[in-house]
C-alpha cells in the first residue's frame, strides 16, 4: 500500500529560515524551467503587503521632511490661514468704510474743538467689524482740514465715507455763531436771529407775532388749548421754553426756520428723556408743566447745585396747595412794562403769570431752560424746605418755616445795607 504525500501547509510568519529554504528547494525540484520563471516573475511584480493592514496598526503615515507630499500639505494649510486672514481684513475694511449707520436723515451738531477721531467711538458701536485704525488711516489720507463746528445734515443710513464727506464741507463754508444763553427768553432769541446778518429770514419777518411764528414752524400743536385760545397777547401761541439754549454754529445763509426747528427738536428730546425717567409722586401732569417749572428754576438760581433744592421747594409748595410766589413770574407777566424793580403794586397786580396772585403754575414757561434745569425739575432734592431767599453773598438760604424764612430775609437785608454803605457814591 502506497503512502500519500502530506499537503504542504502555507508559509507562516513564525517559520524558521531553514524550513523556508527546504520548501523552496522542493518546489524548484518538482517544477519545469518555464513554470519556475513564471513564478519568479509573479513574485517580482506583486507589491509588498502593508503590514499595518495585518497588524491593525492605524497610526497615520509619517512623511519625511524632504517628502514632497509633506510640503504640499503644509503649504495648503498656510494658504488657507492666510486666505481667512485676508478675507477677514477685507470684510473689516469694507464694513468700516461702507457699512451703513441705521438712522433717519437728521441734523448733527459739531461743537467747537471736536475732531474727526473723536467721532469714531460712536460709529464703532453702530457698525459691526468697524476698525478705528482703518478709519483713522482713511481720515488721514482723505481729509486735510480740521473738523469745523457747525450744524450738518447727514443723509439717511449713511456710510462713514458719506458722513465724512458731508462733515468735510464745513471747511469750505463760512460758519456763523448763534448763542442762546440759559434763562433768556424766546423774544431774546428771535431778536438775536433777526440781528444776525448771516441768517436768512423766513419766519421772523417784521410783522411776525407769536401765532404766525408757531404756525410757520408747524409747532402750534405742541401748545395746550388754553395757550392757543388765550386772549392775553403774551400767552397766545407763546412758544416760550421750547428752544434749547446753547452755542451753535451754522453755515452762512442758513434760514431762521431751520435754526428754530433744530433748537426745538433738541429741547423736545431733552424734555422727553427726563420725563420718561422722572421721580415718582411729582405734581406735574404733563411734560409741558415740567417745562414751565424748569423755566422758573432756571430764573431763580444760577448755582448748579441749588437747582434740585429750588425744585424741592416748589414741589413741596404745590403738593401742600401753597402759591409759588416767585418774583420772576411777576417780571415776565409785566412784559415791556418792567423797568428793573418790583414794586408793591406789581406784586398785587393779577396777571396771567403773577404767582403771588394765581394758584399753581403760570400758563407758559417764562424763559428758555437748560437741560440741567429740566433734569432738576423732575428729580428734586430730598428736602422739606418751603422757602428760600438770597444770602447777598451768592446763593440762597433754604428754610422749612415762615419764621426761619423771615429771619433769613432780615439777614439778607442787613448784608445788602452793609454793601451799600461800603460802596462809594458815583
Amino acid at each position: 500500500m502506497s503512502k500519500s504525500t502530506p499537503e504542504m501547509p502555507p508559509e507562516r510568519p513564525n517559520e524558521s529560515p531553514s524550513n523556508k529554504q527546504e520548501d523552496r528547494v522542493d518546489r524548484h525540484a518538482d517544477s519545469t524551467a518555464p513554470d519556475s520563471k513564471l513564478i519568479e516573475d509573479d513574485v517580482k511584480e506583486t507589491p509588498a503587503t502593508d503590514v499595518s493592514l495585518i497588524s491593525g496598526d492605524t497610526k497615520p503615515r509619517k512623511y519625511k521632511a524632504d517628502n514632497q507630499s509633506f510640503f504640499m500639505q503644509r503649504g495648503y494649510q498656510i494658504l488657507l490661514v492666510l486666505g481667512l486672514i485676508a478675507a477677514f481684513f477685507l470684510a473689516m475694511v469694507y464694513q468700516t468704510l461702507f457699512g451703513r449707520i441705521e438712522q433717519p436723515q437728521k441734523m448733527v451738531t459739531i461743537e467747537q474743538g471736536q475732531t474727526y477721531y473723536g467721532l469714531l467711538p460712536q460709529w464703532q458701536q453702530q457698525i459691526p467689524l468697524f476698525s478705528a485704525s482703518v478709519a483713522k488711516l482713511y481720515i488721514k489720507s482723505q481729509i486735510d482740514a480740521p473738523l469745523h463746528a457747525g450744524i450738518y445734515q447727514l443723509p439717511e443710513n449713511p456710510t462713514i465715507a458719506e458722513a465724512l464727506q458731508v462733515l468735510g464741507q464745513g471747511a469750505k463754508a463760512a460758519m456763523i455763531k448763534v448763542q442762546i444763553i440759559e434763562g433768556k427768553t424766546s423774544k431774546d432769541l428771535y431778536q438775536s436771529l433777526r440781528d444776525n446778518s448771516g441768517i436768512k429770514k423766513e419766519v421772523l419777518t417784521a410783522d411776525s407775532d407769536n401765532a404766525s411764528i408757531a404756525q410757520a414752524l408747524d409747532l402750534a400743536g405742541i401748545l395746550p388749548d388754553d395757550v392757543i385760545n388765550s386772549n392775553d397777547p403774551i400767552v397766545n401761541h407763546n412758544l416760550e421754553g421750547w428752544f434749547a439754549p446753547d452755542t451753535y454754529y451754522y453755515g452762512e445763509g442758513t434760514s431762521d426756520k431751520q435754526v428754530l426747528t433744530d433748537l426745538y427738536k433738541r429741547q423736545q428730546q431733552a424734555l422727553t428723556d427726563a420725563w420718561e425717567n422722572r421721580a415718582p409722586d411729582l405734581p406735574y401732569k404733563s411734560p409741558y408743566e415740567a417745562l414751565i417749572m424748569a423755566s422758573i428754576i432756571e430764573k431763580e438760581t444760577s448755582v448748579p447745585d441749588e437747582r434740585p433744592l429750588v425744585s424741592a421747594v416748589f414741589n413741596n409748595r404745590l403738593n401742600q396747595g401753597m402759591r409759588m410766589q416767585t418774583d420772576p413770574t411777576i417780571i415776565y407777566g409785566m412784559g415791556s412794562r418792567y423797568e428793573g424793580n418790583i414794586r408793591r403794586r406789581d406784586i398785587d397786580e393779577k396777571t396771567s403769570y403773577n404767582t403771588y396772585q394765581i394758584d399753581g403754575l403760570p400758563p407758559t414757561p417764562i424763559a428758555l431752560p437748560s437741560a440741567a434745569s429740566i433734569e432738576a425739575t423732575l428729580h428734586p432734592a430730598d428736602s422739606e424746605a418751603l422757602y428760600f431767599v438770597a444770602t447777598g453773598n451768592g446763593g440762597h438760604k433754604f428754610t422749612n418755616s415762615l419764621n426761619a424764612h423771615n429771619q433769613a430775609v432780615k439777614e439778607y437785608l442787613g448784608v445788602m445795607r452793609e454793601k451799600r454803605a461800603q460802596t462809594p457814591p458815583p
